[in-house]
């Protein structure tokens, strides 16, 4: 699984699908300022990459959740990756909206899913979790069981491990921050000065100003 980190990891930040400014931060859409940005959207654009994912994902199914008879994707990043995995692994797919529509049957869940149906949820990105927990709600609403979550990427925050471990949902990644910080720090892109920069950040992120 470490090599598949790294691997992943270095793909990543090849296609500049992760972005590390410690000196330059990002904004988050939250209001957080980061020195770190991950957009796996990215990897849809580069086919031989996007199979890569769909690939490892569905080995991660099958080899911690070989009992899943559904996979839900959480909106938006997600959907597409949750369909490419869903059809390798020959199972039904749904995905679920940040909140109902406005409109026509308002639904939360998009897709047939049937009560008491074991559902592993893909997601492309975990940062606090909320979100990505927030969709395990809603299916565990619906009368079905989540048995695991699988994503690209994780920032690892304390908060979102706590998060996930008081939900009770095991979370499986492709990659997370430790191998992507390797990486970058490994080819250059990044230099030794900017590493506890970047751990102080990820300590209390909310809460972090350069």
């Amino acid at each position: 699984m470490d090599n598949l980190k790294k691997d992943f990891a270095q793909r990543l930040l090849k296609i500049k699908a992760i972005k590390l400014q410690p000196n330059h931060p990002f904004t988050w859409a939250s209001g957080w300022k980061s020195p770190f940005y991950c957009d796996n959207r990215k990897t849809l654009s580069y086919p031989d990459l996007r199979n890569y994912v769909k690939l490892e994902l569905t080995h991660a199914i099958l080899e911690h959740f070989s009992d899943a008879e559904a996979v839900a994707g959480v909106a938006t990043g997600a959907i597409p990756q949750g369909a490419l995995v869903a059809d390798a692994l020959g199972l039904p797919f749904v995905y679920v909206r940040s909140k109902p529509k406005d409109h026509g049957l308002e639904n939360l869940i998009e897709g047939e899913l049937k009560p008491g149906t074991k559902v592993v949820v893909v997601e492309d990105l975990i940062s606090t979790g909320g979100s990505s927990l927030k969709a395990v709600e809603a299916i565990r609403k619906n009368d079905s069981e989540v048995i695991g979550m699988v994503a690209s990427y994780t920032y690892g925050f304390p908060v979102a491990e706590k998060a996930f471990e008081e939900a009770g949902v095991k979370l499986v990644t492709l990659t997370d921050y430790d191998h992507v910080v390797a990486s970058a720090l490994e080819t250059g892109y990044i230099a030794d000065d900017d590493i506890a920069l970047l751990h102080e950040w990820r300590k209390d992120p909310a809460n972090w100003k350069k």
